[in-house]
């Protein structure tokens, strides 16, 4: 299986993807992603990212170091979404990451940024061509563009507080280069033209009918390397190995990032995604079985 890294978690210090109620210093996740780095390293060599941040904050990438978190990490990655949720401008890119860069020694990758058509595509297709201007041959190993699919207006958007949060919320609807259907924006004009060094993350559901399609479509603009992932709690479902092996299967084509986050609720403290997990060694086994099952 073509899987070059495996990412632990997906914006830790977000809110909507951990629960700091729970763990007001993030002390129970860097416990957790340590452990799962060290399963992680026992299974072979596979390049070990903690999971992308956003915001994008250097007081938590010193924490996770203060912790002990990076020790067993080979890469630290940031999320940036300036043109909708981020208070910094777009041109802004390159002092962003200088701040993470200044407090560590890790490499930095870049594992989401991307620009909704929320308001009018054509602003999605400046902030395409800008973002690559900012960010390719700039010292980024990795670059993913967030996403190929709009979300589909009949899911839910993973926050925690859903439509009371405005157009904020609404924003995650509009973040593909094709619309729910389908159908191209305007930007997808101009996504070949810097592949295959950029490349896309594109999260897909539990037996996610646009698996097929997608693919066709990532061959077709040179996509190289792609950024999914394979849900905890997902693994609990019956059958869940069956399609956990046809997405990766579909996937081998790519050089594949594969996170792995998402609590379940019965192994959760409280029962919900975002809770530090009741036992973290279960999450540090569930990393280490899907990294034996696909990066090998």
């Amino acid at each position: 299986m073509p899987v070059e890294a495996v990412m632990l978690w997906n914006e830790p210090n977000n809110l909507s993807h951990w629960d700091f109620e729970l763990d007001p210093e993030w002390r129970a996740f860097a416990h957790m992603a340590r452990l799962a780095g060290e399963a992680i390293r026992a299974e072979g060599p596979v390049t070990r990212v903690l999971g992308g941040i956003s915001p994008i904050d250097p007081r938590f990438i010193e924490r996770m170091g203060d912790l002990g978190a990076l020790d067993e990490v080979d890469v630290v990655a940031v999320h940036g979404f300036p043109l909708d949720w981020n208070h910094w401008q777009l041109h802004e890119w390159p002092a962003r990451l200088a701040e993470v860069r200044a407090v560590t020694r890790l490499p930095v990758w870049v594992t989401e940024v991307g620009v909704s058509t929320f308001g009018a595509e054509e602003v999605q297709e400046f902030g395409l061509r800008r973002t690559a201007e900012l960010l390719l041959g700039k010292d980024v190993p990795r670059v993913h563009w967030y996403s190929l699919y709009d979300l589909p207006r009949a899911w839910p958007a993973t926050t925690r507080h859903r439509e009371a949060e405005g157009s904020s919320y609404y924003r995650h609807f509009y973040m593909g280069l094709l619309r729910e259907d389908g159908a191209p924006k305007l930007a997808l004009r101009h996504f070949s033209d810097y592949t295959p060094e950029l490349g896309i993350c594109q999260w897909f559901h539990y037996e996610d009918h646009r698996l097929d399609d997608a693919v066709g479509w990532l061959k077709r603009l040179g996509v190289k390397r792609l950024r999914t992932g394979l849900s905890w709690s997902d693994s609990l479902r019956p059958g869940c190995e069956a399609w956990f092996d046809r997405q990766m299967r579909a996937l081998e084509p790519f050089d594949v990032t594969l996170t792995f986050c998402f609590t379940p609720e019965p192994r959760g403290v409280r029962p919900h995604h975002t809770s530090p997990p009741q036992v973290p060694e279960e999450f540090a086994a569930f990393c280490a079985a899907m990294t034996r099952r696909y990066a090998r």
